[in-house]
């Protein structure tokens, strides 16, 4: 814990790039919010998403995703298409298979509304809540639930951030699948978290002494436990990254970011702010 402070700084340095980001460009966001086009196709053989994808650029056609929905049954989420450019769409499709039966073509809203963002909002909102209030509980004291709360802010805020710059420079679209990774890193972040607290707890009972020398121990002993349990879930998103098709990737590349983040935060940020925390109350009650 006595380097704290740099830890502190390398997330400030991080945590300032994405909102930098947020500010200048924005995030960029897929079909899921902004509506679009939806097209449901059959073909005789199986297709490669790729090349089809890569054919629809081409052309200045923006592919959100492509889904297999069947026996060679395919769904294509685009940006709006005009006549001309429904037109250009079918002759693509024709050169990766000669008589696609059409199943669905549709020009949709947003399937992500605002009023459903502000749900998913007062949700999160609530569990932040129940989780402080809960760990508060088990831990005796308000410190830990708070702490737990800002390091998984933090871990939002990594991957919220990345998102908008990964957006500007490399097209990587914010959907439904980005808001499921998001959710996935909150749950992952505090139950990394979890594991290091109770370990102070379960040292405090035994050895006692004071916060900062049990977070240093708690620490020591669970961090070869997080970075193995970390680095089986790294190998799997690096290898659906990679091989899993441009359905997936930036799915894939979200889950990354956030396992990464999650697991640098339990214990080189929820932990140094939980010290940091008791030092501050320490004085502060030293000097009443």
């Amino acid at each position: 814990m006595a380097y704290r402070k740099i830890y502190f700084f390398v997330s400030g340095i991080f945590i300032a790039l994405g909102i930098f980001g947020l500010l200048k460009w924005g995030l960029f966001l897929g079909v899921d919010f902004k509506g679009g086009t939806i097209a449901e196709y059959k073909f005789q053989d199986s297709i490669s998403t790729e090349e089809v994808t890569q054919k629809l650029e081409g052309e200045g056609i923006e592919t959100s995703s492509i889904q297999i929905t069947g026996e060679k049954q395919y769904m294509f989420r685009m940006s709006p298409l005009n006549p001309n450019e429904k037109d250009k769409f079918k002759n693509i499709l024709e050169t990766a298979d000669k008589s696609p039966e059409e199943l669905r073509f549709e020009t949709v809203g947003p399937t992500i509304g605002p009023e459903l963002v502000k749900k998913t909002l007062y949700a999160a909102a609530i569990a932040s809540i129940a989780i402080l209030l809960w760990v508060a509980y088990q831990f005796k004291s308000i410190m830990f639930g708070a702490s737990a709360i800002l390091a998984m802010f933090h871990d939002t805020f990594m991957l919220i951030g990345a998102f908008a710059l990964l957006g500007h420079f490399f097209g990587a679209e914010v959907d439904f699948l980005f808001v499921t990774a998001l959710l996935t890193t909150l749950s992952f972040s505090v139950h990394d978290t979890i594991v290091v607290y109770d370990r102070i707890r379960e040292s405090q009972g035994k050895f006692g002494g004071n916060l900062y020398d049990l977070a240093n121990k708690a620490t020591t002993e669970t961090m070869v436990r997080s970075l193995n349990n970390s680095f089986t879930i790294l190998f799997m998103l690096v290898s659906l990254m990679l091989l899993g098709g441009s359905t997936i990737k930036w799915f894939a590349v979200a889950l990354l970011i956030g396992t990464v983040s999650g697991t640098y935060s339990s214990p080189f940020v929820a932990v140094p702010l939980l010290v940091t925390w008791g030092n501050i109350s320490k004085k502060v009650i030293t000097r009443k």
